[in-house]
């Protein structure tokens, strides 16, 4: 779904980028930093979330610390292209909890897909089993992941 962009006052930019840097911040500390009083803080916050521009809250977890010690990316190519196919394949793949990410391409590869395992085993047969044997899936390409050099959430918050 498109959604056209809102227009954020400078104050609902710092609430943003603060909350997108320290999604745990009391909503005191942030009314301080937004030169706001706590009250109207919250409804801008609550505003916000109403609006869809915050969509959540989450911890960040640390793969190698919950046993996920592998992160590999996934170029499918589906055998049509039919709308129909291409929500099968969606929906077959927010079953898959492994999968951490899913993306639409335009081009050769129909989705990129960022899934974790455990181990090298234990991802190869998710390969064979839920990706490869899936329907419609024309040919699956991977690659896994050395290191991650940069991982940010959320968007740049532009002043």
């Amino acid at each position: 779904m498109h959604r056209s962009r809102l227009h954020l006052d400078l104050i609902d930019r710092v609430i943003v980028a603060q909350l997108q840097a320290e999604g745990r911040i009391t909503n005191v500390d942030l009314a301080e930093r937004a030169g706001l009083t706590a009250p109207p803080c919250l409804r801008r916050v609550r505003a916000l979330e109403e609006a869809g521009v915050i969509r959540g809250y989450h911890a960040d977890l640390d793969p190698n610390a919950m046993g996920y010690g592998i992160t590999v990316f996934a170029m499918v190519s589906l055998k049509s292209q039919a709308e129909d196919d291409l929500r099968a394949f969606e929906r077959h793949v927010e079953t898959l909890p492994q999968v951490r990410e899913c993306y639409m391409l335009n081009g050769e590869i129909d989705f990129l897909l960022k899934i974790v395992a455990h181990d090298l085993q234990e991802f190869q047969g998710f390969l064979t089993r839920e990706l490869t044997a899936a329907p419609n899936v024309e040919h699956v390409r991977t690659s896994l992941t050395i290191r991650a050099s940069k991982v940010l959430p959320g968007v740049p918050v532009d002043p």
